[in-house]
């Protein structure tokens, strides 16, 4: 049984004359101690479909239409909110895009962090000493300033740092990292994804990685989910899909990385078009106007993922030897 199961997910913007669908049949299963990439343009789904196993969806208008997520055998979906309470930020932890806007600015960070644990039953001189510890264990060489600083008072990566704490104060099963590194510069982000791939490596959690570039998660994770338009385009491992890319969005994904043999300010390859609005979809493959390899049946039928051997599976009806 897998540790973390999102099972054929439906996400829409509620109306009153029928529902707009934007995340579409998505399935993703997670492993305890796995490493699994989400990668996608901005629109994609991605975060809707993270923020639905916690039940943070902005509802109204969103809301779950259908579909389970089942966390070991308990489907989080329908979970009562006191049980909701103790996954959510206790087996289950999520580390949020802007970690500025995660913090409380009127609060110091050691009470918010102190807050955390007490709201998951922790008592006593046992917070202060956790908090402590956890502040050392992502790099903050000073944890009692950082504790009685205000969160403007630190720098965004001494934030993010905070965030990821606040996330491991309980010793969370899964943790869910939303784009951890996009406000930061080159080399804080460096400094974030090793914290974080040392971290995993000494607690056996499960991360499930959400970014908008695979060249981020070359390194970090064991296998990869592709979405595109709402909906899972491709699974692979990450050596196999690195390897061999089996649905054309995802080999101009990894077109777009510059290598080391990218000329000095030579252009980079661009995917033509844009992506689609998952809400206004017609039929066929929603790529089909930005793919190179389209056909007639394209625009008839949308392909569901098909087997493309070594464990990768495709949304796409033509296989790479076709292209």
């Amino acid at each position: 049984m897998s540790l973390l199961s999102i099972q054929d997910l439906h996400i829409g913007i509620v109306r009153k004359h029928g529902n707009d669908e934007i995340v579409r049949g998505v399935s993703i299963e997670v492993e305890l101690g796995e490493k699994l990439g989400i990668v996608g343009e901005s629109g994609s789904g991605k975060t809707l479909t993270m923020l639905s196993v916690l039940r943070l969806l902005a509802s109204p208008p969103l809301s779950v239409l259908s579909g389970r997520v089942l966390f070991g055998d308990e489907d989080l979906l329908k979970v009562d909110q006191k049980r909701l309470r103790q996954i959510r930020g206790g087996e289950i932890a999520m580390v949020y895009q802007d970690p500025m806007n995660s913090l409380n600015p009127l609060l110091r960070v050691g009470a918010q962090l102190e807050e955390t644990l007490k709201a998951h039953g922790a008592k006593g001189p046992t917070v202060d000493a956790r908090v402590r510890e956890v502040l050392v264990q992502v790099g903050l060489a000073e944890p009692e300033r950082v504790s009685s600083s205000y969160p403007h008072q630190l720098s965004g990566g001494m934030v993010q740092r905070v965030m990821i704490a606040m996330a491991l104060l309980t010793s969370p099963k899964v943790l869910i990292a939303d784009e951890p590194t996009t406000a930061l510069d080159v080399t804080i982000q460096r400094q974030i994804l090793e914290l974080v791939t040392s971290l995993q490596a000494a607690t056996d959690m499960a991360v499930l990685w959400v970014t908008h570039d695979l060249g981020v998660v070359a390194s970090l994770v064991d296998s990869v989910v592709v979405m595109y338009a709402g909906r899972v385009v491709e699974k692979a491992s990450t050596t196999a899909l690195f390897a061999r890319p089996t649905h054309p969005y995802t080999k101009a994904l990894l077109a777009s990385l510059p290598t080391l043999e990218s000329g000095h300010r030579s252009a980079l390859h661009q995917i033509g078009g844009t992506p689609p609005d998952p809400a206004r979809l017609g039929v066929g493959c929603p790529f089909r106007a930005r793919c190179p390899y389209a056909f007639d049946k394209c625009a008839l039928e949308e392909p569901p993922l098909l087997e493309r051997g070594d464990g990768s599976y495709a949304a796409c009806w033509k296989a790479p030897e076709q292209w």
